[in-house]
């Protein structure tokens, strides 16, 4: 009844003959309309810049395609992870500045995270001087360009050390201007099984820990399966590295010409990289982790006290676990941050993506599109990755209600 008297409604002008509403006075219909024509001039719009790029590329004798990949590179790569020649593809060379730029990430958001979360914990300290200390270094850090903080450590600080040959020495190890040349581990026979007991300690960690959890939840008897984890991890392996004979020795560094030979040598713009990028986040972070900390509310810490909680254990177990819910999303937006904010170690020569793919491998092949969407790729994806993981670890701390 409500259809009919709605179409009375409407004036003759709007109606097809049969009664029914005009198309083009129909609301639905008209918006379908403009969406498809809006998505038509959008794709018209690619095709023009793809087909006009590609006019141009062949006009210039570029030619395009991924074939480069397997060509020889020529040049050499003073950081791998993987083993490089410069004999190697074009397409090892990806791999080597992917992993030179994951490296250099994964370390970064290790320390950045732990030196935040003591800075944002310290920030709230009752101890005047913890408390001021932490406030300076956060407003100093947070508020310097990352840039220049790069370029401090590199230029101010490592490329003033001593030469090789004037090298700072301490525990076997050397420190000039070259890096810090250490001792390499080179592992013998029996050290599999030394890493086998490893793995055995962390599974055994685990499942210790998930039955301390359990088995509060069911009598409310504290298990202290943290120190008992630690014990497991430490103590396993090294008793499997006893009886297997020390399976474990040395290269040490040794001063031959100008420069070290033998040994591992950590290069200066690795570690001015990452003192950078560490110091620079973690100030953020900080901040993060004190508004974490100031959103749990007074309540819960007025309870713990009066149940005689230390304050230890009611940072650790009240806080902290509510106060993550707050700080995991902008954690997140700060790990995505410090993974793009690596691509400035170009700025230094740290052989990373954008300096080995994006910069020697584009002007070797001149594959411009082809390695700029490359990259482009990578960081897409490792942010991707990124979320993916941290949005899970957000859900696993989630309050669950009832």
């Amino acid at each position: 009844m409500s259809e009919d008297k709605s179409k009375a409604d409407k004036p003759d002008s709007l109606r097809a003959p049969g009664g029914e509403t005009r198309f083009w006075n129909d609301p639905a219909k008209r918006a379908l309309v403009f969406q498809a024509l809006l998505l038509g001039l959008i794709g018209y719009f690619l095709f023009s810049i793809v087909n006009n790029t590609l006019h141009n590329l062949e006009t210039r004798g570029i030619t395009t395609g991924f074939g480069f990949l397997t060509e020889e590179a020529g040049f050499s790569i003073p950081l791998s992870l993987v083993e490089y020649t410069a004999a190697d593809s074009y397409g090892r060379t990806f791999v080597v500045g992917l992993l030179n730029t994951i490296l250099v990430s994964v370390l970064g958001i290790i320390a950045a995270t732990l030196l935040g979360f003591v800075l944002g914990v310290a920030r709230l300290s009752h101890n005047w001087m913890i408390a001021k200390l932490s406030s300076i270094y956060i407003e100093i850090f947070r508020n310097i360009p990352l840039l220049l903080q790069i370029f401090f450590w590199y230029f101010a600080v490592l490329r003033s050390l001593p030469s090789p040959r004037q090298s700072v020495e301490f525990l076997g190890s050397y420190l000039n201007i070259r890096g810090l040349s250490v001792p390499r581990p080179v592992a013998e026979d029996g050290m599999s099984m030394v890493f086998w007991a490893l793995v055995a300690a962390i599974v055994l960690s685990f499942v210790l820990v998930r039955w301390a959890h359990r088995r509060q939840d069911a009598t409310g008897k504290i298990f202290p399966s943290g120190w008992a984890s630690f014990g497991l991890i430490l103590g396993l392996p090294l008793l499997a590295f006893v009886i297997m004979g020390a399976p474990l020795s040395f290269d040490a560094p040794q001063l031959r010409g100008f420069n070290f030979t033998g040994g591992m040598t950590l290069m200066p713009e690795l570690v001015a990289l990452w003192l950078a990028l560490t110091i620079y986040t973690s100030a953020f972070i900080a901040e993060t982790v004190r508004g974490g900390i100031l959103a749990v509310p007074n309540g819960q810490l007025e309870a713990a006290s009066a149940l005689g909680l230390p304050k230890a254990r009611t940072l650790r177990l009240i806080v902290i676990p509510q106060a993550m819910r707050v700080i995991i999303p902008p954690l997140t937006s700060q790990y995505l941050n410090l993974t793009k904010n690596s691509s400035l170690a170009t700025a230094i020569g740290y052989p990373d993506l954008v300096s080995v793919f994006a910069g020697t491998t584009l002007n070797q092949t001149g594959q411009a599109i082809e390695v700029i969407s490359m990259t482009m790729a990578v960081y897409l994806a490792l942010s991707l990755l990124t979320s993916l993981f941290m949005n899970w670890y957000n859900k696993r701390m989630a309050l669950v209600e009832r």
